[in-house]
């Protein structure tokens, strides 16, 4: 079947007649008054805008060669350029083509990922902090902002279970962050072979952290009925349950239809931890919705932990070699320390590849 963009003018000329709408909608000064509204078309236009440039370059480019091939019939200076077109014609239909594939409404969302210390107990743990640390300073490299939602630290160090928040910095008028887009395929169980601190053998010993990332719930994405809501307060509390606050500010929220239950004790304030544990909890909601809503489809979240085992593992950190493995693509490289400082680019575009080879062949 042939590949090129007019393979689907239907989907082509209804994104492009979206967009128009869009840029009508945002011209309006009344939809401003509604700031989540406003955004939400501001993002969604900004995520056509490459197809429609793309699409007018093609026209003009289309239109520049029909223009350089007349031309040559009477001036022989012309026939280069029309051949430096000739070349640009296929580049933009494949790029018109690739833009084509349907995005993930999601993309352009703020991201809830919780790091869960799994089995290897201790050295688990430890490795959660290490996971946790990869995250912020990955996030600092994009400029995202972070927040730290929940976090229950482990005796020994790391962390049991924490949860933060990556956002975008919110610099207007810019292109949209996707962190959503960026960070999508990091749920999972990560592996780590390493010796730990506490093996006096110097044995290799393999743990498993389970990671789970969800697009960031907004107000219009999720209701929350406050009578579908147990709420229960404790006191804070540190490795080995000492306590850190003395007073009742800790939350924890039970979904009762679903039986979702999530926790904040983080913030020293009752309200911020309330506020924190909603956020995750809205956006579980809306995972599980989703989720639900294409339960026979093959999508990303195929790939998110479902039990935080060694065997069920989507990357695995080989310290002796320091070595990264994603066994989904077969991605492989030899940099763990900058790896875990951070630089994750290289296995997110390997991974962001391969699943848009996945929907440019299904689409074929």
């Amino acid at each position: 079947m042939s590949s090129s963009p007019v393979a689907a003018p239907d989907r082509l000329s209804g994104l492009l007649a979206e967009h128009a709408a869009l840029e009508t909608e945002l011209a309006d000064p009344a939809v401003h008054a509604d700031t989540a509204r406003a955004r939400r078309l501001g993002r969604r236009y900004a995520q056509l805008a490459p197809l429609v440039e793309t699409k007018r370059a093609l026209d003009a480019v289309r239109d520049d060669l029909a223009a350089a091939r007349e031309l040559a019939a009477d001036d022989a200076s012309f026939a280069a350029e029309a051949a430096e077109l000739e070349q640009r014609v296929p580049q933009l239909e494949e790029r018109l083509r690739s833009l084509l594939v349907p995005q993930d409404p999601d993309d352009d969302k703020d991201v809830i990922l919780e790091i869960k210390a799994g089995e290897g107990g201790a050295e688990s743990a430890l490795f959660a902090g290490d996971l946790l640390r990869m995250y912020l300073r990955y996030a600092e490299r994009r400029g995202w902002a972070t927040e730290v939602l929940d976090a229950v630290p482990a005796e020994l160090g790391g962390y049991k279970d924490v949860a933060i928040a990556v956002k975008s910095r919110g610099a207007g008028g810019g292109a949209p962050e996707g962190i959503w887009a960026r960070l999508k395929f990091e749920g999972g169980v990560h592996r780590v072979q390493r010796v730990p601190v506490t093996e006096s053998q110097g044995r290799i010993h393999t743990s498993a952290v389970g990671v789970l990332v969800l697009p960031e719930a907004e107000d219009v994405d999720v209701t929350v009925d406050p009578n579908d809501l147990r709420i229960d307060v404790f006191r804070s509390s540190g490795p080995g349950g000492q306590s850190v606050n003395t007073t009742d500010s800790a939350v924890r929220i039970t979904h009762l239809p679903t039986g979702i239950v999530v926790s904040s004790q983080n913030e020293k304030s009752q309200l911020q931890n309330r506020e924190s544990a909603l956020r995750v909890l809205r956006s579980r909601l809306l995972a599980a919705a989703r989720e639900e809503a294409a339960a026979t489809a093959s999508d990303q979240r195929r790939s998110q932990v479902r039990t935080v085992d060694r065997s069920e593992r989507v990357r695995t950190y080989n310290f002796p070699e320091s070595r990264i493995s994603d066994h989904r693509v077969g991605f492989k490289a030899h940099n763990l320390d900058a790896v875990l400082d951070g630089e994750l680019d290289p296995v997110i575009d390997a991974l962001t590849r391969a699943h848009t080879a996945e929907l440019l062949a299904a689409g074929s």
